[in-house]
């Protein structure tokens, strides 16, 4: 944001009228004395038909509080550290006597609005607390206490709830500042040990929109660098370009004061002005004519440009720089008030109409529960993801296939499916347990079955934990959608999430159960006609000579404690020399060959089974089962329907939320459209 010294082209010219009114400012070479007449006079000439108006459609705006309807305002914001002087400066300003004591005096922000007032009698009022109080000028420090008081509690804490000061007065300028507690580090008695930090929360919180303009008060007896204010306004203003430094206690070290000033060590975009506050029982008047003295006599002050001393050099700057800013910044505040005001309108006719009638919530119930449906099937169904598309943990059909993909991966690296391992000893013990009285070369099929049951057992497991991570999944998604859909009806969503519940724990278990009776089939006995496996059993067969020879170990020395076969890789074959009988070997050989090629046909089938099984239900799910959470919605005696009728109280909170926030900013819009219609654009002439 630029200096608010100067004005892009484009904004609303108000300035200079105004400007084109003031007498030239002396310069170094030709010093002026300031008169006693013209100390007498109003502190600044500052009423204007183009300033005022525009500083009254602010306050206005500030009165509605806008800001909390997130649009920011130009605001003068003073801060200074404690016992800087700040409230002797806005009382120069303001005319009027404001809190003073020891230690914090200000524990709350006080908006101090300054208006030029023809009348012969001022007027001066509170406001706080959502009330007005009138208030007399020589009790005005008493009753900003009491107001304190009220809004922060009593003793020395303090709040960021502010006060408004409404002063209209002869002779004072048009102005709006906030006025900030002063900073401290140390706490004293009665204060919080945090003190500190809640001080500069208030002051951040403040300066920290690019719209605000800081008036930091200074201390001529202090080094600028080592200000806590400072500080803080470079941290959100780094190269001061809206900030204004008012520098107090001249009379107190003036020697080197004007090198201070001119060296700008600290980087005040907007300048200094140098003043000297009202002392003791010193009226305005005569604290004005002893400050124009000062800086004419005083052997180091009146090296001082006069352009920057004086407290109506200040009134004078603070006016034009906060008429600058407020034209620079109108025309976004306009576009701010009506963009939120567009989206909160558009927001609040989204929202669903109070129900009245039982025909009205039935009809919104199915409403509902249709437009749900729609979004499952696209999402568990369709694969269209529209309505999530950045959300991928909604897109169904997408991480139903890594599920998917991650069972076939388990199942195909799980125990049973290394090959290698103990290779035919199962195969053997299983022959053995199967002998009988049989013909020689008999392969039992009691000895297949036995080991195809423990290896099915062993990997049961898998399906039936796939099975319950996607329902999982389903009912996550059937809970978002459903609740997505029947946000605005807070009844209806509790029941409805009730009711997807129920179905979802029904059609679960109906599908473990089904899991379970496929892993049951495949248990009670072999069969494919997948010609594969007789491929594979065939091409794996081909081997078995060389295997037994390399067991027999006929003609070799030394004996091979591998083999290596393909399709199974290397294999252990030291401890099958135990076995003497080569027919044993044969057989469980074959009867090795006839489960590895099965094995592979079976891995595939029941990742195929499960796929078309969960697709299944879920197809069931989404087209014909999610309407029985409308049977139970709807209930035997209609005790659903009618909950619908009761609106929940966050819904009526937003409602009332979004209704007095569109009449707040109708009402800002509409008095800025007034100011806007009086007021004439100059494109190039503000300074």
């Amino acid at each position: 944001m630029g200096s608010y010294d100067e004005a892009d082209s484009g904004t609303i010219g108000v300035i200079n009228d105004y400007e084109d009114s003031q007498p030239a400012t002396p310069s170094m070479e030709e010093p002026k004395v300031v008169g006693a007449a013209a100390v007498q006079a109003p502190i600044i000439s500052s009423y204007n038909d183009k300033i005022r108006p525009l500083l009254d459609v602010i306050d206005r705006l500030r009165l509605l509080m806008v800001m909390k309807e997130g649009i920011q305002l130009p605001t003068i914001v003073v801060v200074g550290d404690q016992s800087s002087g700040k409230s002797s400066v806005l009382e120069s300003l303001a005319g009027v006597n404001l809190p003073r004591s020891q230690g914090i005096c200000t524990r709350v922000p006080l908006i101090i609005r300054l208006q030029n007032h023809a009348s012969p009698r001022p007027e001066l009022y509170l406001e706080y607390n959502g009330k007005t109080v009138p208030v007399e000028e020589p009790q005005i420090a008493t009753a900003i206490n009491i107001a304190t008081d009220e809004v922060a509690g009593p003793g020395k804490s303090i709040s960021d709830i502010p006060l408004t000061l409404v002063v209209r007065k002869d002779g004072v300028p048009d102005l709006t500042m906030v006025d900030l507690p002063g900073i401290t580090r140390v706490p004293v008695h009665g204060q919080p040990d945090n003190i500190y930090e809640q001080i500069r929360d208030i002051i951040m919180q403040y300066i920290t929109p690019k719209e605000s303009i800081i008036l930091n008060v200074l201390s001529a007896t202090v080094d600028f660098s080592t200000c806590e204010s400072i500080r803080m306004s470079q941290q959100v203003d780094k190269n001061g370009e809206r900030t204004l430094a008012v520098v107090t206690k001249v009379d107190r070290a003036p020697e080197g004061l004007v090198d201070k000033v001119t060296a700008d060590d600290v980087n005040i975009g907007l300048g200094y002005v140098c003043v000297r506050n009202r002392i003791g029982d010193e009226s305005y008047e005569e604290a004005r004519k002893e400050e124009a003295r000062l800086f004419e006599t005083n052997a180091h002050l009146s090296r001082i440009d006069k352009s920057i001393v004086g407290v109506h050099v200040l009134a004078q700057n603070l006016v034009r720089i906060q008429a600058n800013a407020i034209a620079k910044c109108l025309p976004e505040i306009v576009k701010n008030i009506s963009a939120k005001l567009d989206a909160n309108v558009s927001e609040l006719e989204k929202m669903p109409k109070a129900l009245t009638s039982i025909a009205d919530a039935t009809q919104a119930m199915m409403r509902i529960i249709q437009a749900a449906k729609e979004s499952l099937k696209k999402l568990l169904w369709r694969g269209e993801f529209d309505e999530y598309p950045e959300d991928n943990t909604k897109h169904g059909t997408a991480r139903f296939v890594e599920m998917l993909n991650r069972f076939s991966d388990e199942l195909h690296n799980c125990e049973e499916s290394n090959l290698s391992k103990d290779f035919l000893t199962e195969e053997i013990k299983g022959l053995e347990d199967a002998r009988g009285i049989e013909l020689p070369n008999f392969l039992p099929c009691e000895a297949f079955l036995r080991i195809l049951r423990r290896k099915v057992e062993r990997i049961s497991y898998l399906p039936i934990k796939l099975s319950e991570k996607y329902w999982d999944y389903i009912d996550d998604v059937v809970m978002s959608v459903l609740t997505r859909h029947s946000e605005m009806y807070y009844h209806l969503k509790v029941s409805a999430k009730g009711a997807a519940h129920n179905l979802g724990q029904k059609l679960r278990e109906q599908s473990i159960n089904r899991v379970k009776e496929i892993v049951e089939m495949e248990k009670l006995t072999g069969y494919t006609c997948n010609p594969d496996y007789m491929m594979e059993w065939n091409k794996l067969m081909k081997q078995q000579d060389h295997f037994i020879n390399q067991i027999s170990g006929t003609n070799m020395w030394p004996l091979p404690c591998s083999v290596d076969l393909e399709g199974l890789g290397e294999i252990q074959i030291e401890h099958l020399r135990k076995h003497s009988d080569v027919s044993i070997l044969q057989q469980a050989f074959d009867l090795k060959m006839r489960m590895v090629a099965y094995w592979k046909v079976f891995k595939v089938r029941l990742v195929d089974s499960m796929a078309l099984h969960l697709r299944y239900h879920v197809h069931n799910l989404v087209h014909n089962d999610i309407d029985e959470i409308v049977k139970e919605l709807m209930g035997p005696d209609g005790h659903g329907i009618k909950m619908m009728l009761v609106e929940s109280p966050a819904i009526v909170a937003k409602r009332e939320k979004l209704k007095n926030s569109i009449k707040v900013l109708k009402e800002s819009k509409d008095s800025v459209a007034k100011i806007m219609d009086g007021i004439v654009a100059y494109d190039a002439c503000l300074v």
